[in-house]
């Protein structure tokens, strides 16, 4: 089983050398979504969003090609792939030529499908979308929309997960609130590199105490876990302690290798929201 410690992360790696997909690295979702009490199917839906800023490639004829890739890796997948062998593995495309984009998306879905259903039968391929550059105009930035909970002027002084900081109106009538925070940080679980994020909640049902809500996520702070896993935790956290009918949590985290990653996962089937980036990305 791959563990993080295992990966590339803060260690020395060669780039280039054509495209490999054995430089991938995935991991298993399964022993993070353990420590959180989920075992066998989630009870959320969704997926990560992830947007790759440095993808370039050789035409037949020698010349550079660029594009922004926008992937789609959906939440039942099996594993993640660790975001520097991925980094690692797009690099292997600068030197090499393909007829045309569409072969490099194919070879990106093929290779990466693989990858986030590694050693188990491939349920669902990961969506791969190219924007070339007469496109790139149409890549705008667009801040989460929804109440902003940095309004508050609070204390904090809890920077580890505190989930007993949210708390909620059990017996008051039910609303239906978007709420946004561009306080979230967290730590990646090897380099200990920080890792920030703008967040939006959306949900229904007893109201959510919003200083208490701020303080919980002020409280990763120091946490040290993958993305993925954090947005997992906060959804766990909210549905187990406020109790709502539906919720929804999208965090979308400043790049870093030219890679960002934005993880949602929702309570209900809906449409995954638009992979549209903030200033801060």
């Amino acid at each position: 089983m791959n563990g993080a410690q295992d990966s590339l992360l803060g260690k020395a790696a060669t780039y280039g050398g054509g495209v490999d997909a054995g430089r991938l690295y995935p991991m298993p979702r399964a022993p993070a979504r353990a420590a959180l009490g989920i075992t066998g199917a989630p009870r959320f839906f969704g997926a990560d969003l992830w947007t790759a800023y440095e993808l370039s490639w050789l035409t037949p004829r020698g010349k550079p090609q660029v594009a922004i890739a926008h992937l789609t890796v959906p939440c039942e997948s099996t594993h993640i792939i660790e975001s520097k062998s991925l980094k690692l593995y797009l690099g292997g495309f600068a030197q090499t030529a393909f007829a045309d984009a569409a072969a490099v998306q194919q070879r990106i879905r093929t290779d990466l499908s693989e990858a986030i259903w590694r050693g188990g039968p491939m349920r669902g391929a990961i969506g791969v979308r190219l924007v070339s550059p007469e496109q790139f105009a149409t890549e705008t930035v667009q801040e989460l929309d929804g109440v902003n909970l940095d309004r508050l002027d609070l204390d904090c002084d809890r920077y580890t997960p505190a989930p007993e900081l949210l708390a909620a109106a059990l017996d008051e009538k039910p609303v239906t609130e978007l709420l946004t925070t561009q306080l979230l940080k967290s730590n990646c679980l090897v380099t200990g590199q920080p890792d920030w994020a703008s967040l939006q909640i959306a949900y229904s049902g007893p109201q959510i105490d919003q200083a208490g809500l701020l303080r919980y996520i002020v409280s990763f702070r120091e946490h040290n876990e993958f993305h993925e896993p954090c947005v997992e935790r906060i959804f766990t956290d909210v549905w187990a302690r406020c109790r709502p009918d539906k919720l929804s949590v999208y965090a979308r985290y400043t790049r870093r290798g030219g890679l960002d990653i934005n993880p949602f996962r929702t309570s209900h089937p809906q449409a995954l929201p638009p992979a549209r980036r903030t200033a801060r990305q």
